[in-house]
C-alpha cells in the first residue's frame, strides 16, 4: 500500500511539474529561443608572422675574462703531509657529532672550536686520534677513507669541521653525494675519489702528496702511486673558497664591497 502511494505521489508531482512548466513558462519552447550566429574563424598561417629560425640571431657570451686566472689555475696545486686513514661508511655523526652543531662556523672562535672536534665521533677502535687532546688542529692534512664517506645526515658542519681542523683534502673510494656537494659548496676540503681502494694500502702516518694537475696520490712511505678521479669544474669553486666566494670572484653576484 505504501509503495503504491509513493508511486502515485511521484507521478502526481511529475505531472504537476510538467504542466506547470508548459503553462507558466512558454519561453522555454524551442521556437522562442534565439541562437546567436558567429562568423567562421579565419586562421592565418603561422609563418606569416613568425620566423622559426630567427632565434639563431640571439647569442649569449660567457664573460670568461671576468674569471680571475688565480681561481682557475690549479695545474700545479699540490698537498703534502701526513695522512689519516679510516674505513668504510664514515658518517657525518662520526665526523662531527650532533651535540657540536650549535657552534657557528662564521664566528672565528667557534670555527676553531668546531675543528677541534673533527672526527671525534670515531669508535675507540681508532686508537690514534685525528686531533690530539688539548689541541685544536690536526697534524694529518689528508684524510683517506673507504666507500660511502660522509654518509648520514646532510650537515654542512662535517666538511667545515675537517677544514677547520687543518685538513686540506679527503681521498675516498666513494662519497655520499651530499657530503661531496657540501665540500664543494663550503670550499673547506677537496673531496677526491681514488680509482683503487687505497685505504687498505695506506696507513695513518704515511707521508703522501696529492697532485691535482696530475690527478694522482703519491705515498712516499711505500713508494706507490695511485690514480685519482678528476673532479673537474668543482676545483675552481673550492679553490675560491666555496660557491658564494666563487660567484663573487667571477662576477656572477656582486662582491660584498659593492
Amino acid at each position: 500500500m505504501a509503495a503504491s502511494l509513493t508511486r502515485i505521489s511521484y507521478s502526481s508531482a511529475f505531472t504537476f511539474s510538467a504542466s506547470k512548466t508548459s503553462v507558466l513558462s512558454p519561453s522555454l519552447f524551442a521556437s522562442s529561443i534565439k541562437v546567436p550566429t558567429f562568423s567562421p574563424l579565419t586562421v592565418k598561417p603561422l609563418c606569416s608572422t613568425f620566423a622559426p629560425h630567427a632565434a639563431h640571431a640571439i647569442s649569449f657570451t660567457r664573460h670568461a675574462t671576468s674569471t680571475p686566472a688565480s681561481v682557475l689555475d690549479t695545474s700545479t696545486k699540490t698537498f703534502h703531509g701526513l695522512c689519516y686513514v679510516v674505513g668504510d661508511n664514515i658518517d657525518t655523526d662520526q665526523i662531527i657529532p650532533a651535540e657540536y652543531l650549535t657552534l657557528v662556523p662564521s664566528n672565528p672562535a667557534e670555527y676553531e672550536k668546531l675543528g677541534s672536534y673533527a672526527l671525534i665521533g670515531l669508535p675507540s677502535s681508532y686508537t690514534t686520534r685525528f686531533i690530539e687532546p688539548n689541541e685544536t688542529k690536526t697534524k694529518y692534512s689528508i684524510v683517506i677513507g673507504g666507500a660511502n664517506f660522509g654518509c648520514g645526515s646532510s650537515r654542512e658542519h662535517a666538511p667545515v669541521a675537517l677544514g677547520a681542523a687543518g685538513a686540506k683534502a679527503v681521498v675516498a673510494e666513494s662519497y655520499a653525494r651530499i657530503f661531496f656537494r657540501n665540500s664543494v659548496a663550503t670550499g673547506e676540503v677537496y673531496p677526491l675519489e681514488s680509482e683503487a681502494r687505497i685505504c687498505e694500502e695506506c696507513k695513518t702516518g704515511d707521508v703522501v702528496t696529492i697532485e691535482l694537475g696530475e690527478s694522482r696520490l703519491i705515498n712516499h712511505s711505500t713508494g706507490k702511486e695511485y690514480k685519482l678521479k678528476s673532479i673537474g669544474d668543482a676545483v675552481p669553486v673550492i679553490e675560491a673558497g666555496g660557491i658564494f666566494a666563487y660567484a663573487r670572484k667571477t662576477g656572477m653576484i656582486p662582491s660584498q664591497s659593492n
